[in-house]
């Protein structure tokens, strides 16, 4: 059992927070995207107004990567967010950073540098190993407590996320908890429930068609993107060279994997009717008897958007995870335009994180009852998968 925010009294404690706000960066390493941030601020602001002295952790990028920056812009963006006082230190576990968690009043916050900034918590630890870091054996010592609230990197087995529960009491933020118990209650979800697989991930939305199945929690799955182009060549349909690269460039297996699923529930799995390729610079819609086509199919068509657009005004259940086409491209957003708008409409309507994220905030579609924080997380849950940074929390 995860305990939460209820069951920690955390007036006058010293708070480490670990929090996801790993955003993309313009040009001048501002923050391009703060919803991010955005998604914690209920669990920053309960704690503040509840007295806890907050330390956030949290990383940015990867090293060598262009987003790999320090934590200021959080800083001052959290600064202008929230009702609480936040101050930034850049350094992690560092006498600075010591002090700055020492010297914090009752209600105020401050954000520790990127915790990739040192080669620990860029590597895999067992819980134990963890605890043994530079990291956590640095900062225990002035923290009274864990709050967990990163879902998004929950499926990581880092110092920050595993180390901490090892040393301190521990607990899941109001995001954790949060999608813990929406992601961990859909084998409970109301029936019928569907799942629309899509994006170019294949070899993840493959791993997630084959845990719902066999394990009888999905009435259907509803393959679009590269995922139903790779089910459309398993069924024998001659996509075309431009399509059957893609797909296998994706995954060598994917079209094997996806002949196999077939072969075991092909009646649960509805694939594309139709697609839509460019031609002379526009959108053009060909029936799978059409086909193959030149060029690479960037969206389903209208029929099949008819027809998952029928399935889904039924269901009880709609869990997206994946654009059903290059949805960056006006053109070739209709597809996941319309099937997510329809999705809307299930009792309870359900979104990965990553990608599909995106394309929500990029199209503007709302209405869903929930959407994950997390893309890796999201489907590590959706495969029955383990979680260490959950586990953590558990022990």
């Amino acid at each position: 059992m995860v305990r939460t925010l209820d069951d920690l009294d955390p007036s006058g404690l010293a708070v480490g927070l670990r929090v996801d706000v790993n955003s993309p960066l313009d040009d001048r390493g501002e923050l391009a995207d703060d919803a991010r941030l955005g998604a914690h601020l209920d669990t920053i602001e309960e704690l503040a107004a509840r007295d806890a002295r907050v330390a956030v952790l949290a990383h940015q990028g990867r090293p060598g990567g262009s987003d790999f920056s320090d934590l200021a812009p959080h800083a001052d963006r959290f600064d202008e967010l929230l009702d609480a006082p936040v101050d930034y230190c850049d350094g992690t576990f560092t006498r600075e950073a010591r002090e700055a968690v020492g010297s914090l009043s009752p209600g105020e916050v401050v954000v520790l540098e990127n915790t990739r900034f040192y080669s620990e918590e860029y590597m895999e630890f067992d819980p134990e190993a963890a605890a043994d870091t530079y990291l956590v054996q640095r900062l225990v010592p002035v923290l009274d407590a864990y709050v967990n609230d990163a879902f998004a990197a929950a499926h990581r087995s880092q110092p920050s996320l595993v180390g901490f529960p090892r040393e301190l009491p521990a607990y899941a933020g109001r995001v954790m908890e949060r999608e813990l118990d929406v992601l961990g209650g859909l084998g409970d979800a109301p029936r019928p429930r569907y799942y629309v697989l899509g994006g170019a991930k294949v070899e993840d939305s493959l791993d997630v068609a084959r845990s719902v199945l066999d394990r009888d929690i999905a009435d259907g799955v509803l393959a679009t993107g590269v995922v139903g182009n790779a089910f459309l060549l398993a069924d024998g349909v001659q996509l075309g060279a431009a399509s059957a690269k893609i797909v296998n460039e994706r995954s060598t297996e994917a079209v094997q994997r996806a002949g196999e699923l077939l072969d075991e529930y092909g009646g649960l799995i509805h694939l594309p009717r139709d697609v839509a390729v460019e031609r002379d610079g526009e959108r053009t819609e060909l029936g799978v008897e059409d086909l193959p086509a030149e060029t690479p199919a960037m969206d389903v068509g209208a029929k099949t958007i008819a027809a998952f657009a029928e399935l889904l005004d039924d269901a009880g259940t709609a869990i997206l995870n994946g654009p059903a086409g290059v949805f960056e491209e006006e053109a070739f957003a209709v597809g996941t335009r319309e099937i997510f708008e329809a999705a809307t409409r299930a009792e309870l309507s359900v979104v990965g994180g990553g990608d599909t994220a995106a394309a929500l905030r990029r199209l503007g579609i709302e209405g869903f009852s929930h959407v994950s924080t997390g893309g890796g997380a999201c489907l590590r849950m959706l495969t029955d998968g383990e979680l260490p940074a959950v586990e953590a929390l558990e022990r």
